[in-house]
């Protein structure tokens, strides 16, 4: 399996639309929160997936990530309009759907793939998760552990993990994917 850091199957204009990467627990419910809340508002594409583990891509798939030894995260690959939709708000919606202040962790869901982590995709994007990090610090109380990194690899989840909860509505759904009010 090659290596790379968009999904191949992502709607994606490079030329008018940006991509993050984000990882806050259960990919499911993170792709259901996001597409509800945004899709047609800016928001172009998810899929879920895996990013910035340690071990060799070809093993890479959902049974190994959960065996909780390849440091790989749970994460959703989001493309957008920033002229509809500012990455700031993006961020600001992440701080708001899942706890950023548990290490490995997110409700009863636990392991490193379960980190909260924004794996940005280009230097100005790292500037503005950190400034929007920072924002969000006095809001939580706890410190906040979200890992802010440049994408290092991207592997694809298999396709019945894509739009999961909307394909399985009574399918898990982590306790901690809610919009607070903070």
């Amino acid at each position: 399996m090659a290596t790379t850091l968009i999904s191949p199957t992502l709607k994606f204009n490079p030329a008018t639309q940006k991509v993050i990467t984000v990882a806050a627990g259960c990919f499911w419910g993170v792709e259901q929160i996001y597409r509800k809340h945004y899709l047609n508002k800016g928001l172009i594409d998810t899929k879920v997936g895996f990013s910035n583990g340690h071990k060799e891509l070809e093993n890479v798939s959902y049974k190994r990530v959960c065996q909780g030894d390849t440091e790989f995260a749970e994460v959703l690959q989001i493309s957008y309009d920033p002229a509809q939709l500012p990455l700031k708000e993006l961020l600001s919606f992440f701080y708001r759907i899942h706890d950023p202040t548990t290490k490995n962790q997110q409700g009863n869901d636990i392991g490193t793939q379960y980190r909260s982590a924004i794996f940005t995709h280009s230097d100005e994007d790292l500037e503005i998760a950190k400034q929007v990090t920072e924002e969000f610090q006095p809001k939580w109380g706890n410190k906040i552990v979200t890992k802010i990194e440049p994408i290092k690899s991207w592997v694809e989840a298999e396709d019945y993990h894509q739009e999961y909860l909307d394909k399985n509505p009574y399918g898990y759904h982590c306790e901690n994917h809610f919009v607070r009010d903070l």
